[in-house]
């Protein structure tokens, strides 16, 4: 009876997040002149998201390490299992900014709000220049005060899955004059990849302290990869 009872909230809560999702770009679509406005909208849809998780699922967030985020700056590594820390990072960061495959940005009335607030995309079919074009606009979105937020893997992954770290992430470590903050969590275990069913429970965000500089990229992938895949044991199953 558990068990169906989690199914039923689910699916409610996929036909409010979908209603909620389709209603407030179209009502706030002005908001799209400004970046600031199109920021504001977006904090708003977010919050409404956090809403629908927490009273329709019972899914809660907690994020500790706030203390090691630098004032202004950064690029945010963060591990990827679900959509729910790409809605949140929206909530725990004061200017964030996404490094993703550039798609996302054709997606109706969303995608258009992310690319108004300055999504930075990635053509994975692409050379070496549309690296060096992604590594300029990250210099810049930077030296604005924005918080860049990557993940390294490239892709949603389950908990206890390694896929092999893309190569943007240390060429941002290389070329970007900002600290490398890298973030774990454990969405995966109630939200997951791509599933319906949405399990109640508290998932935790940890940012640790910032990669040490002037490592070599094979250095500083093992770098990543240790911290983080430490980090996600230690928070555990939720």
């Amino acid at each position: 009876m558990k068990k169906n009872l989690i199914w039923i909230r689910s699916w409610i809560y996929l036909f409010t997040f979908l209603t909620w999702t389709a209603a407030i770009p179209v009502v706030c679509l002005p908001a799209l002149i400004k970046k600031e406005w199109a920021l504001a909208v977006t904090r708003f849809w977010v919050r409404g998201v956090m809403t629908l998780a927490k009273y329709i699922v019972g899914v809660h967030a907690t994020t500790t390490g706030q203390q090691n985020l630098p004032q202004g700056a950064c690029i945010i590594a963060a591990q990827h299992q679900s959509s729910y820390e790409t809605y949140r990072m929206f909530l725990e960061l004061e200017s964030p900014i996404f490094i993703l495959k550039r798609e996302l940005v054709f997606i109706p009335l969303i995608g258009w709000f992310m690319k108004r607030i300055g999504l930075i995309g990635i053509d994975r079919n692409a050379g070496a220049g549309a690296m060096r074009k992604i590594l300029r606009e990250a210099q810049a979105a930077l030296d604005s005060g924005n918080q860049l937020v990557i993940f390294p893997e490239g892709t949603r992954t389950a908990p206890g899955i390694k896929h092999p770290y893309q190569p943007g992430v240390a060429a941002l470590y290389a070329y970007c004059d900002a600290p490398v903050i890298p973030m774990a969590l454990n969405s995966g275990f109630l939200w997951g990849k791509t599933r319906l069913l949405k399990l109640p429970g508290t998932i935790e965000f940890r940012f640790l302290p910032p990669l040490r500089s002037g490592m070599d990229k094979d250095t500083m992938l093992k770098d990543l990869r240790k911290h983080l895949d430490s980090a996600a044991e230690a928070l555990g199953q939720v």
